[in-house]
């Protein structure tokens, strides 16, 4: 491996400048802290430029003296000479302090730059996705046993509960066949459409689903909204998808170093490069 990282170079953040000394890389490396630099260093140099008019990420004098406090809380530095003292031992200055402190607020602010004006037409996109359901289910490798309990729930015989309970041959017989509430978006495709199609309340007649016939019974289905709690999401997964993307833009070696898979050839090819 070079003594200087492709894109695992360390920024500050602010002036831009290479902060990774080339001696250091043997110790990154026999720690095996190749992946935490290289991860780290793509949010920091992304942020480098997304600010106003393409400059660093910042934050307010009162963002910093807040997350400063915090800081000090955190490590229990009551007083200046404390603080002086914890910054020399890390080798840090006041203003990297204040970057290392505010740094989780200001990925923050990275993704609702980026993200924040997209989370509304990215919600309606995919909002079946984020909806919750809530049903019953019983399953049965045999048609037969399939058709008769149907049968009893629809004659009032037995309750669904109770032969759920009784015949049905997956977990949900500990839960008396209820399931949920489930994102649609985590359920089968084929699945989540008979879900979405069934009428709340109405036992739907027996259906060939895999190795298995199901019956099922739509309990609820709970509408999801674009609130403070879906944003932070919708901007989390908007982040790790850009994330994703970056990685792929490493150089071979890197990607080795992430534990992505490439083929032998392209180490060998970045090695001699």
């Amino acid at each position: 491996m070079n003594k200087t990282l492709q894109l695992g170079d360390v920024y500050d953040g602010r002036s831009g400048s290479a902060i990774l000394p080339p001696e250091i890389i043997p110790f990154l490396v026999s720690y095996n802290l190749i992946p935490q630099v290289l991860s780290q260093s793509i949010i920091e140099l992304a942020m480098s430029t997304t600010g106003y008019a393409n400059a660093p990420i910042t934050c307010t004098q009162a963002e910093t003296t807040q997350a400063l406090q915090q800081f000090y809380q955190h490590w229990d530095l009551n007083s200046e000479e404390q603080i002086q003292d914890w910054c020399l031992r890390y080798g840090l200055t006041q203003e990297q302090l204040e970057l290392f402190a505010t740094r989780k607020l200001r990925v923050e602010k990275f993704k609702q730059i980026t993200w924040g004006h997209q989370l509304e037409s990215y919600f309606l996109k995919y909002k079946r996705h984020f909806d919750k359901v809530i049903y019953s289910l019983i399953r049965t490798e045999n048609r037969g046993t399939a058709n008769e309990l149907f049968f009893r729930i629809t004659e009032g015989e037995q309750s669904f509960s109770e032969l759920a309970r009784e015949y049905s041959q997956g977990p949900e017989a500990d839960t008396n066949g209820i399931i949920g509430p489930v994102e649609l978006g985590t359920i089968a495709p084929n699945f989540a459409q008979l879900l979405c199609t069934s009428q709340v309340g109405i036992v739907q007649p027996p259906v060939s689903f895999g190795d298995s016939w199901i019956i099922i019974r739509v309990e609820k289905l709970i509408t999801a909204q674009l609130d403070d709690f879906m944003r932070q999401r919708l901007l989390q997964e908007n982040f790790e998808t850009w994330f994703q993307q970056q990685l792929s833009q490493l150089s071979p070696e890197e990607k080795a170093w992430m534990g992505i898979n490439i083929k032998p050839a392209q180490v060998q090819e970045a090695k001699a490069a």
